[in-house]
């Protein structure tokens, strides 16, 4: 299986190092792992230019076209993105954004939006600075459609509040436990750690 991790995360924070255990526990079970820095690429925005509408294909030649070769292979995707402003990472939003050609492949198209034969599974990574019962609602809703467009099930989430500073999540009790025991589990394994 291959598990591809994207990392809306403008720093090496808390978000990316969930990331980061998550494919570790996938790899120790024989997964084969890549992990992307979005905000490391060029990825420019949509500029709702309309000629994705008759083929499928984004025209706008930058490193959101082997993103797209990427998601076409892989079998688990990962996105994690922290908080800001109640959403996803500027980062993680131009990314959804340019999926919008993939989109137009399953709605307007006809086709299947990454390819046949292939059931893809998604998982939401996040965290957030402040604690509240309400923080992650905006960005879960906003990942959950966009796997919805691209044809990948939802199949779980690691949603951490309270990690404001850089490391937080190695001192949280649970955290890095719990985003390894993920990636063993997604490979149908059961974790003894």
């Amino acid at each position: 299986m291959k598990f591809l991790g994207l990392s809306g995360s403008p720093r090496q924070g808390n978000t990316a190092a969930l990331l980061s255990r998550l494919l570790e526990g996938a790899a120790s079970c024989g997964a084969k792992v890549k992990s992307i820095e979005l905000a490391g690429l060029d990825i420019k925005p949509c500029t709702h230019c309309d000629l994705c509408l008759e083929s499928g294909e984004c025209v706008i030649n930058d490193d959101m076209q082997g993103l797209y070769k990427e998601l076409e292979t892989a079998d688990v995707i990962i996105l994690a993105s922290p908080i800001y402003f109640m959403t996803v990472s500027a980062q993680t939003k131009l990314f959804i954004d340019r999926c919008q050609a993939i989109w137009v492949r399953k709605h307007l198209l006809g086709r299947e939006p990454l390819g046949p034969g292939r059931q893809r599974k998604g998982i939401f990574i996040s965290a957030g600075g402040r604690d509240g019962k309400h923080i992650f609602d905006c960005a879960r809703i906003t990942v959950k459609a966009l796997f919805a467009s691209l044809g990948i099930q939802y199949s779980g989430e690691l949603l951490f509040s309270g990690l404001d500073k850089a490391g937080d999540a190695a001192c949280h009790p649970t955290a890095l436990d719990e985003a390894f025991k993920l990636g063993v589990c997604l490979m149908g394994q059961k974790s003894d750690r």
